[in-house]
């Protein structure tokens, strides 16, 4: 079977790292979409819906490729938190998280050739240590969080803010690593 190449349709430099990490070799493309926001969907739905439609761009700037699309959302309450606008959003963000177990799902989509091969959801469990106000901010002195779901990032001073976690790490950093390899195992390395 010949294999076809593979590509990421993300600008995220931590799916980048994890996918390499796997032993990976793959193109990058950053797909221009509009993603839902339907908060009547599910956060498997929803974030596999917007991984869908990266995936299936991606598949129509790179014919014959295989393609991945990812979409990571953090849930508390139900309510999905994406990226904060800015600084003030982010600390009400964290501080929403404080002291609580939330949930971190992330949905990804494999296409090629605008046709949707395969799709799969992740959810962990992530819970926070009790957070005051100096210390969200000093945690957020330290990592950005502006570009991050939830306003923070699993992989950066870690300590400051997390409990504990139910599941995979990967998952919570962007990309279900174990998980997409099972699915690319056969069709390309």
């Amino acid at each position: 079977m010949s294999q076809r190449p593979l590509v990421l349709a993300s600008a995220s430099p931590r799916r980048v790292e994890l996918l390499r990490g796997a032993g990976f070799t793959f193109e990058i493309v950053v797909p221009q979409v509009e993603e839902a926001h339907d908060a009547s969907l599910t956060p498997a739905e929803l974030t596999v819906e917007n991984a869908r439609r990266k995936a299936l761009e991606g598949s129509r700037l790179k014919p014959g490729a295989l393609v991945i699309g990812a979409d990571t959302l953090v849930y508390v309450d139900g309510d999905p938190l994406g990226k904060p606008a800015d600084m003030d959003e982010a600390l009400v963000m964290v501080r929403r998280l404080s002291g609580r177990t939330h949930e971190v799902c992330t949905g990804v989509a494999f296409a090629c050739d605008g046709r949707i091969e395969h799709e799969l959801h992740v959810i962990t469990h992530v819970t926070f240590k009790g957070l005051t106000d100096e210390v969200i901010r000093d945690y957020h002195s330290k990592v950005n969080p502006l570009d991050k779901a939830g306003a923070y990032g699993i992989q950066e001073c870690t300590e400051m803010v997390m409990a504990g976690m139910n599941g995979s790490f990967t998952n919570v950093v962007g990309l279900p690593v174990d998980e997409v390899t099972e699915v690319l195992r056969d069709d390309v390395r």
